[in-house]
């Protein structure tokens, strides 16, 4: 009952993965997380935030979403988020918990200050990739779809700095209950906050603002979209603005820079 509040960031998010091992991210999304709420709510734990996805929404005219935006998860991982949101949602509305769902758009990046960054020597996200084929650890950065209806053919996303994205975690403990009153205490004790920069990026800019923060080109090679690929979306943030307070403040081209020199220490400080 001392606990204020628990933060629920953990989950399977490998989306071609979750295609081909349904079961797996079912069980560990979903089943875990209806046990991990109800012993929050028996041990008198009432407030919740949760990790959940901007893979949920559906593709919309010009790719910009509000909260309020339709909804069409498109692969076993999006329906495992909008799945643990429907089950946190419905815990509040009747247990009285309350719980915030933070939409993550596009993490990137690493501490600024090298304490924390992507511990997985081999990494499925964009940057990772594009810094595995710098390094010269993967053949090529793969681009995977060149067809997408974007200004250039490939997917387009919404690129925020992990910290920034931690910071937005701390706002949301912080003013947990004035998030609530801000947004005039809905009756089902649930809100749904979009975290993203609000700018909308294909894969071929970041792969070009990429080269340019790592001095040369990198090897890359086009091809089709992996299973469960969508066009991609980039974020409002207006209700992150107005009921937390938070703005990103980090610009992709930092992250770059802070996963490269993560990258570089990552051994290091791990020891794998």
């Amino acid at each position: 009952p001392d606990i204020y509040a628990a933060v629920h960031c953990a989950a399977l998010i490998i989306v071609p993965e979750s295609t081909a091992k349904p079961y797996e991210y079912y069980r560990e999304n979903v089943a875990k997380s209806v046990e991990l709420f109800h012993a929050l709510n028996d041990l008198g734990c009432p407030r919740v935030v949760f990790s959940s996805s901007a893979s949920l929404y559906d593709t919309v005219p010009g790719f910009l979403v509000t909260e309020e935006a339709p909804l069409r998860p498109g692969s076993p991982y999006a329906r495992t988020k909008y799945m643990m949101e429907m089950v946190l949602r419905d815990f509040c509305a009747a247990y009285g918990m309350q719980g915030i769902a933070l939409r993550y758009f596009n993490p990137i990046g690493a501490d600024p200050k090298l304490r924390s960054g992507l511990p997985l020597a081999s990494p499925s996200l964009v940057v990772g990739r594009m810094v595995m084929a710098e390094m010269g650890q993967i053949p090529a950065f793969e681009i995977t779809g060149v067809d997408w209806p974007t200004r250039d053919g490939t997917g387009i996303r919404d690129y925020v700095h992990v910290w920034d994205l931690a910071n937005a975690h701390v706002l949301a403990l912080t003013n947990f209950k004035e998030a609530f009153e801000r947004a005039g205490n809905p009756a089902d004790n649930y809100l749904v906050i979009n975290l993203g920069t609000g700018n909308g990026v294909t894969v071929r800019e970041m792969v070009t603002a990429f080269e340019k923060v790592a001095g040369h080109p990198i090897p890359k090679v086009e091809k089709p979209p992996r299973p469960g690929d969508v066009a991609g979306a980039y974020a409002n943030r207006d209700k992150a603005q107005r009921l937390l307070g938070w703005q990103p403040q980090l610009p992709i081209e930092q992250a770059i820079s802070d996963a490269l020199k993560w990258a570089a220490k990552r051994k290091e400080i791990l020891g794998y």
